[in-house]
């Protein structure tokens, strides 16, 4: 009833095939400035949870205070936003009202302070495009993009941006900006991280101008020479506009000048009187070259401390960087050295990194880990060109407790390779890892052991995540799985995905009476592919799994259970059942009447808590009113996320049955 009400929330009742207490719904939504907050807050129970599928963005976060105190969730609510702003089709996985909010007011957010399009906006255009709605969701909203225009921050807007200064804890860099006539930005980045609470950096672009204008100077005080000289060849192709916007840096320069346009309540202090002087002077045109050089190193120049009136220097704690290119590097490296703010550190490209740069940053991570003042924890590098890398960050840092690697050629025997494949090495230290996710992008391993090294010297590591692991004909992943049943017992979650595990079934019984899982998930993993019986090797899995106390999470997506998934409704059966909140069986090649038959199965022995089961890129089409019949009668103990499914998609059909 939610979803159908809220496509007609802009239909004319009279015209409309709604009940009376929808039409009484809408006319809340209509009318509640003149009802009041008060009368709709006096409601039953029963009728708030059903009014909250019609109210406008505003109405719920206004009204969810006062509801929380009376014990009411306004999830509900928020997920039928979403809902009506992706589709019916596109599975909502938001588990808490705050998350669900968050995401709606990010969201619309962003499409109402830019001016983008959207058909939920236009429909919806008189509710959000006020200042009401912003105010509201700039209070809520963690997340920013930083996308261009921002002028109105620091003008009509300019009450947002003193909230958002108290509540972004994200700041995402989208566009490339023009240093020399886009000083706004600067502004507005600065506010954000130095005046704000703001300690994560994204940077979705390819500019490492940027990059360093968000680096010197911030929570270090020694600049190298290195990268003093790098940013004087760099600025020595840009005019002059631009090194003032550059030596301005995210201090009082930019500040001063905004701060005449601003409330006397918002408290900028001018300072460093000098500088702005001499950054006024250059863009009149009257400094030459040399100077603008000399004053640039004097601007990156080691600071002898805050002076009295300075602007604050926020510290970056995360800095996740989307685009790298040799530019990035050239930066990163020279300034990483310096760092200790920095906890995480994320480098991303499409294309694989280059050696040279790879084994920079490996250098810049060694020098920085050998201070006592480093606090980088976090480290994920993506693509790396070859496995051997892996070994060579971790020597770097020795430090880490979380590294995220993905390698686009996986061949071992590379010339940069430290220890010869297949040999244990006894002198490698113990590892802090508690997180490790290694991804491989394409072509077969020749052994396991450079990740099995790793491993078996991480006995504290409670999280796992390998995919697309792939072994010549005739071998085994066997090892990994013994390695991780000996070395690894405090491991709480597994994720293996593309990974051939259908030889393993002794290997996977046994990890599971070693460990004491949380979350698993074997996504296409080619489980049922050489069970010679099918049914009984997976009802052997689920006894195992049975057993688990702590197990939470199930996932089994893309292993083609296809008729075998009535198994699993086995899982809550017994004096133990399960204790699972989630149960991924998406792309399984499902049919209608299995899942009707998993329904029955499930409902003789239901789930002891409310199920969240995931059913996407399963053939419902192929029967309707079979698959519609089968989540009704999982409605009671499972809350079903499905999304459409076309058969008559050739290519669809195609990757269900692989």
């Amino acid at each position: 009833m939610g979803d159908t009400a809220r496509k007609a929330d802009l239909i004319n009742p009279k015209d409309a095939c709604l009940t009376l207490k929808e039409i009484c719904f809408l006319a809340v939504r209509e009318h509640y400035a003149a009802l009041g907050f008060e009368a709709v807050i006096d409601l039953p129970t029963p009728l708030i949870k059903g009014l909250l599928l019609h109210l406008t963005v505003c109405q719920l976060d206004e009204l969810q205070p006062a509801l929380n105190k009376r014990g009411i969730s306004t999830h509900a609510g928020w997920i039928g936003v979403l809902q009506e702003m992706r589709g019916l089709n596109h599975a909502i996985n938001f588990h808490t009202e705050e998350e669900a909010k968050h995401e709606v007011m990010r969201i619309i957010f962003t499409l109402v302070f830019y001016g983008y399009t959207s058909q939920f906006v236009q429909k919806n255009i008189t509710h959000l495009n006020t200042p009401s709605f912003l105010l509201a969701a700039a209070k809520c909203i963690k997340y920013f993009l930083l996308d261009t225009p921002v002028e109105s921050l620091t003008s009509e807007r300019r009450h947002l941006l003193k909230l958002l200064e108290k509540g972004i804890r994200t700041v995402c860099v989208s566009k490339c900006m023009d240093l020399s006539d886009r000083k706004t930005d600067l502004y507005v980045l600065h506010r954000l991280l130095d005046h704000g609470v703001a300690k994560k950096v994204v940077i979705d672009v390819k500019c490492s101008l940027m990059l360093s204008w968000i680096l010197l100077n911030r929570g270090s005080q020694f600049v190298s020479p290195e990268l003093r000289s790098l940013m004087q060849r760099k600025m020595a192709t840009c005019n002059l506009q631009a090194y003032s916007a550059i030596a301005d840096r995210a201090s009082c320069g930019l500040c001063i000048k905004t701060a005449a346009s601003e409330d006397q309540d918002d408290h900028v202090v001018p300072c460093k009187r000098l500088k702005l002087d001499c950054v006024e002077e250059k863009e009149s045109g009257k400094a030459n070259l040399d100077v603008d050089l000399k004053f640039l190193c004097q601007t990156f120049a080691p600071r002898e401390g805050p002076s009295a009136g300075a602007c604050p220097w926020g510290q970056i704690e995360c800095l996740e960087i989307r685009k790298c290119v040799s530019d990035t590097f050239t930066v990163l490296n020279n300034a990483l050295p310096t760092c200790f703010f920095l906890r995480s550190l994320t480098l991303h490209s499409i294309a694989s990194f280059r050696d040279a740069d790879v084994l920079g940053l490996a250098k810049a991570l060694k020098t920085l880990t050998e201070s006592c003042r480093c606090s980088l924890t976090e480290l994920s590098v993506s693509v790396l060109p070859y496995a051997g890398l892996l070994e060579f960050l971790l020597d770097a840092n020795p430090h880490l407790t979380s590294l995220h690697v993905e390698i686009q050629t996986a061949m071992l025997g590379s010339r940069l390779l430290l220890r010869h494949p297949g040999a244990e090495d006894p002198d490698m230290p113990e590892l802090p890892l508690q997180k490790l996710s290694v991804k491989v992008a394409e072509l077969q391993l020749t052994d396991l052991h450079f990740i099995t090294n790793v491993l078996r010297h991480s006995p504290h590591l409670t999280s796992l995540h390998i995919a697309g692991m792939r072994l010549p004909t005739g071998s085994s992943q066997s090892l990994l799985l013994s390695t991780l049943s000996g070395s690894n017992q405090l491991l709480r979650s597994l994720h293996l995905e593309d990974v051939k595990l259908s030889d393993c079934l002794p290997e996977i019984l046994n990890l599971l009476r070693n460990c004491k899982l949380e979350e698993l998930r074997l996504n296409d993993c080619r489980l049922l592919e050489r069970w010679s019986d099918k049914q009984e090797s997976l009802r052997q899995l689920v006894c195992a799994l049975r057993t688990l106390p702590s197990l939470h999470t199930l996932s089994l997506a893309q292993n083609r259970i296809a008729k075998n998934v009535c198994v699993l409704a086995d899982l809550f059966s017994g004096p133990s059942p399960s204790p699972l909140k989630r149960l991924n069986i998406s792309s399984n090649f499902i049919l209608p009447a299995e899942l009707l038959e998993f329904s029955r199965r499930l409902r003789k022995h239901p789930p002891p808590q409310r199920l969240t089961l995931d059913l996407r890129k399963n053939p419902g089409d192929r029967d309707p009113d079979t698959w519609s019949s089968a989540l009704h009668r999982l409605q009671p103990f499972c809350v079903s996320l499905v999304e459409g499914w076309s058969s008559s998609n050739t290519m669809a059909d195609y990757i269900s049955n692989m």
